[in-house]
């Protein structure tokens, strides 16, 4: 899905950029402005943007008139690519593979019933309001503790094969502490220490899964509820099954690898909470970032440590700490925060309580695109320039103000944009270095792979980042729109940054990372609104860099390009985003019957038998659903121990 909004990128950038240089370049070049302008300090490239424009020269209705054009082909562009994109995804879906989640649903918010178990209860539901088409279903546990149990397990199991390994390489029976690391504590032997830890843990995750299948407190009131058909599954999944809108909420279930387990347990009427926590949260970490990020740098330098630590101050005193505390101590702790970011971003989406990791990843993307936006782009520009505006307005006589005004943006875009692609460059870098998948491998032979299973996880090549990578893209994309009509001469560098993106991330995508879940294209609408959203922004940024240039009607004529923008989000939003988020009927119907043609005696709950079983349970028989005979099938009476 990354190679999407890179390709649109391109396709958007590139013929921008030809225009621009056919046609602003030589009206800004000629402009000889910044030449007669006093005590102003200019390069060449500087010529080439609109600062070198005389206020008040109707040579800016030619950038209006362009940025009608630039408007009107990434309309074109984004329209193709939508409508392109919406048919590959609903071929995809008209041609892929029989899968668990086409004929299954997570019901959630299950209302309690006095006289059934929460299991009892929902095949009952169904049963009555799905007579000819309810197949089977599985409750879901809160399994996290039993989870976390297995999970230590495994990673004991994981040493006690290292020190085993060890025992008959060197015949010497092998040993450890029993404290934090196996580095404090009492010395033991390391393979009967780890053998009783593991025995310990098994009894303890024998008694866990035996408690949580008896504990009816572990039952979660949410269910994955599987279908004979897809279009009986497709109209359970889009429709309110209950008078109630509030009970019995349904949605398509992810597929089985994209389920996110440790969500399923969390209440739904928790859901709203954690969700509007998480947006109060996420508001304050935008708007009010910088205020710690301020304070912990202004401890990053010599008065604030020696102050906080004093018996440091001999050794800050030298030349060599000194320089150092002074030149990247600050900068450096803003950019730790930057690289830990999109994992506080992620760690905020899991506890909003989303049920597949495709929805965090959904989730992360938009949370990091708005802080971009909001810090690095807006608090970059229009806030930096603002006070830059400011403090000239404080220093030089009123004469000579009019002559700055509106020069701030087009001069310092050259300094921005190379700033703010440095953090895109060091993640293309990164991706090289992965094309080199033995070099690194032989790395973490060499230090970390201690067992089979070690080496095994060395050589896991990881998956795509979507949530962090995807809203740098659109953050570039924004730059290219936003300078297309001020400073073309910019334009160059980022379909460069482009062209290497898709090179590396193609190659990275075909032949290196594993897919963890399959969209089938379906973040594609929350880009192209982001796309779109970057659009508007350059259009405004237009709007009030030309009301500086005493250009008459300019606002009335710039106008129409926001409202226009607008139109096209909600005429493709009514056209297309419908592919993205119901699957039809008609569809679903052609896709059973050819099913049923070619493959009669499909046994489809043997299919679905253990696809939505949680991972602790795999293999277990506790869940193996009780077959359905044909008079129970035929009956049209449903048995049910309720009293009324």
């Amino acid at each position: 899905m990354i190679m999407m909004p890179i390709m649109c990128s391109l396709k958007v950038i590139g013929p921008l950029a030809v225009l621009a240089f056919l046609v602003l370049v030589p009206v800004n070049w000629t402009g000889e402005t910044l030449e007669g302008v006093k005590n102003l300090a200019y390069n060449d490239i500087d010529k080439l943007s609109i600062s070198n424009v005389p206020d008040g020269s109707k040579r800016f209705w030619v950038h209006i008139v362009m940025s009608y054009v630039f408007a009107l082909w990434t309309f074109y562009v984004l329209y193709v690519e939508y409508k392109e994109v919406a048919a590959m995804r609903l071929r995809y879906l008209a041609s892929e593979n029989r899968r668990p989640d086409q004929f299954t649903v997570l019901v959630r918010n299950v209302p309690p019933d006095p006289d059934e178990t929460v299991s009892e209860h929902i095949e009952h539901f169904f049963r009555v309001n799905h007579p000819d088409s309810y197949l089977t279903h599985q409750v879901v546990y809160n399994a996290n503790k039993l989870a976390k149990l297995v999970q230590k397990k495994k990673s004991l199991q994981n040493w006690h094969t290292y020190y085993l390994n060890k025992y008959e390489r060197t015949s010497k029976r092998p040993t450890t502490r029993t404290g934090f690391g196996g580095v404090v504590g009492t010395k033991v032997d390391a393979i009967d220490y780890y053998s009783s830890e593991i025995q310990k843990l098994s009894e303890a995750e024998a008694l866990g899964r035996e408690k949580v299948l008896s504990d009816p407190k572990a039952i979660v009131r949410a269910a994955f509820v599987s279908f004979k058909s897809r279009w009986a599954a497709a109209v359970c999944a889009q429709t309110q099954l209950s008078h109630n809108p509030t009970i019995w909420l349904t949605e398509w279930a992810p597929e089985p690898r994209d389920v996110y387990w440790r969500n399923l347990a969390i209440p739904y009427f928790d859901l709203t909470i954690r969700r509007l926590l998480m947006a109060i949260a996420l508001f304050f970490l935008i708007f009010f970032f910088m205020i710690p990020i301020a304070f912990v740098q202004s401890l990053a330098n010599i008065e604030g440590i020696e102050k906080v630590f004093p018996f440091l101050t001999p050794l800050i005193e030298t030349k060599s700490v000194r320089s150092f505390i002074q030149g990247f101590l600050p900068g450096i702790v803003l950019k730790i925060f930057l690289i830990l970011l999109p994992t506080i971003l992620m760690m905020m989406s899991k506890v909003e309580g989303f049920s597949s990791r495709s929805s965090l990843d959904r989730r992360s993307a938009g949370k990091y695109h708005l802080f971009l936006l909001v810090n690095v782009f807006l608090g970059s520009i229009i806030t930096g320039t603002a006070f830059q505006q400011l403090k000239t307005f404080l220093h030089q006589p009123p004469t000579e103000i009019p002559k700055t005004v509106g020069e701030s943006i087009p001069m310092k875009a050259t300094f921005f944009i190379t700033y703010t692609m440095v953090d895109g460059w060091a993640g293309i870098a990164a991706e090289i270095l992965r094309l080199v998948p033995l070099v690194i491998f032989h790395l973490k032979n060499m230090f970390l792979v201690k067992t089979e299973q070690d080496r095994e996880e060395a050589m896991d090549p990881g998956c795509l980042n979507f949530a962090t990578y995807e809203p740098k893209i659109q953050f570039y994309f924004l730059l290219g729109l936003v300078y297309s009509a001020v400073t073309p001469v910019l334009l160059p560098f980022v379909i460069i940054f482009f062209a290497f993106s898709y090179v590396v991330f193609r190659h990275q995508v075909i032949n290196v990372y594993d897919q963890r879940y399959e969209s089938g294209g379906s973040f594609w609408p929350d880009v192209h609104r982001r796309l779109l959203i970057g659009l508007l922004i350059s259009q405004f940024l237009l709007m009030g860099l030309l009301s500086t240039k005493n250009i008459e009607k300019s606002t009335i004529a710039l106008l129409p390009l926001p409202i226009l923008t607008i139109w096209f989000h909600v005429y493709c939003k009514g056209r297309f985003q419908s592919a993205f988020v119901r699957f039809s009927l008609q569809d679903a119907m052609t896709k059973d019957t050819l099913e049923r043609a070619t493959e009669p005696n499909l046994n489809l709950r043997a299919y679905l038998k253990d696809a939505y079983v949680h991972p602790v349970f795999k293999g277990r028989s506790h869940f193996d659903s009780p077959l359905l005979v044909p008079d129970e099938e035929n009956n049209t009476l449903v048995l049910t121990r309720r009293s009324s």
